[in-house]
Parts: C-alpha cells; sequence; structure tokens
C-alpha cells in the first residue's frame, strides 16, 4: 500500500492507495500535527510515500521525522516541465506550486480533454489544461472564506457573520457571502471561457468551498473529492 499526502496550508489530507483502488482518505489540521502520528499508527503496512508539500521545510521536516519511524522516507513531488501527461508553460516550470502540478496532472488522468482545474481552499486556483494536455497558466485568488475574513478584518463595520446567497441581499451577512460567492464564481466563469470552445472541456472543481461553488457555476462541472491526491496516485506508477 501507498500513502499519499496533500500538505497544504492549514491542514494535511492523506489517502492510502492499494492498487488503483483507495483503502482510505482522511484530513489532519497543521495546528494539531502531532495528531497525524496516531494516523499512521492505525493504517497497518505501507511500501511508500508520495506527497505534495506547500506548507514549508519545518512541516515538511516533522512528517519526516514522523515517517522514518515507520521506516518510510518522505518522497516530496517537484513540478518539472513535462511529465505525467501534462506539459508545463509556467515561464518557471519549478515555481509551480506542487499541489497545483499534482492536481493538473490528476485531472489529465482523469479527465483527458480540455480543463479548467479549480481548487478552492484558503486560496482558489483555476489553471487552464487544454486539450493536448498543455498547461497554458492561471490564476490565484483568495479564497471565500479568506474573502469574508478579510472584510472582518479590515473594515470597522463588517463582520464575519453567517449569510446566505441571495438574488438581492438585505442583510449585511447575506450581502458578503453573496458578494464573495459572486467574485469566485466570475473568475471560475471566466477562466473556463479560455477553454470552453475546445470539445469536451469540462471545469473540475475540488477543495473545501466546492460544495459552496458548485450550485452557482453555470459552465459544465465535476466536482472531484482531491485532485492532488488523484494526481499523487497517478505519478507513483511512474516514480
Amino acid at each position: 500500500m501507498d500513502l499519499l499526502l496533500d500538505v497544504g496550508n492549514t491542514r494535511l489530507k492523506w489517502g492510502l492507495r492499494d492498487g488503483d483502488r483507495w483503502l482510505g482518505q482522511g484530513a489532519v489540521l497543521l495546528s494539531a500535527l502531532d495528531g497525524f502520528a496516531d494516523v499512521l499508527a492505525g493504517l497497518g503496512p505501507v511500501r511508500r510515500m508520495l506527497g505534495a508539500n506547500v506548507a514549508g521545510a519545518t512541516v515538511g521536516g516533522r512528517l519526516g521525522a514522523m515517517l522514518a519511524e515507520r521506516g518510510l522516507e518522505a518522497e516530496w513531488i517537484r513540478p518539472q516541465a513535462e511529465g505525467f501527461g501534462v506539459c508545463n508553460a509556467y515561464l518557471d516550470p519549478a515555481r509551480l506550486g506542487a499541489d497545483r502540478w499534482a492536481a493538473l496532472v490528476g485531472a489529465r488522468a482523469l479527465h483527458g480533454r480540455a480543463a479548467l482545474v479549480v481548487t478552492s481552499g484558503t486560496a482558489t486556483t483555476a489553471d487552464l489544461l487544454d486539450g493536448a494536455g498543455v498547461f497554458q497558466g492561471g490564476v490565484i485568488l483568495p479564497g471565500l472564506d479568506l474573502m469574508r475574513m478579510s472584510l472582518a478584518r479590515d473594515t470597522a463595520q463588517l463582520p464575519f457573520a453567517d449569510g446566505r446567497f441571495e438574488t438581492t441581499p438585505r442583510r449585511t451577512a447575506d450581502a458578503i457571502v453573496t458578494g464573495c460567492l459572486h467574485a469566485q464564481v466570475g473568475a471560475i466563469e471566466r477562466m473556463f471561457r479560455l477553454v470552453a470552445a475546445e470539445e469536451g472541456a469540462l471545469c473540475l472543481l475540488n477543495g473545501g468551498a466546492a460544495g459552496s461553488l458548485a450550485p452557482h457555476l453555470e459552465c459544465p462541472l465535476r466536482l472531484v473529492e482531491n485532485l492532488v491526491l488523484e494526481g499523487l496516485a497517478h505519478m507513483r506508477q511512474e516514480l
């Protein structure tokens, strides 16, 4: 069995893979990272670990120590100019985030056609993958909750309050939630237009806010649990 890790800015997501089957998936907050040792202890025999880490060297080192206690070496992927069916057209391919690279590989493996690859977490990323498998570039914007929190932090009278989407909001909380959703959805739909003309183009959407965004998107859409883990599952067959 292989252990696959998606280490983001606030949490670690893990998946246990045997061949082409997921045996289990879960998540641990980085603020409670020591608890991952208990997860490791309950996984049973693991052959190797492959991961994408954008949380930095300190977190990577802590995880490496936990894995070493189980006799495992921490293998962290690095973006490359080409591989796994994807050509990386970033001006400096090595500067692309490891998580975005893995998500692109996962999207290509799952869909095989043009796609807008969207991850909606602490930040929202929307990356263009054409029908030939070329990553053409993408955008990064604050995630849905980060947008709401910035209004509460940096304005005097706009609270971080629960609201709901309304076509014509008439409460401040609803106005905030609706405005932030419009900003996210608008950015995604504008980016999707760049691949919409290609045959079979889809928006592949994953991340913590995917469930909030999906009902408001007016483009061909497929929800995926975790594209980074899917990409790592594909990569491990060739690494």
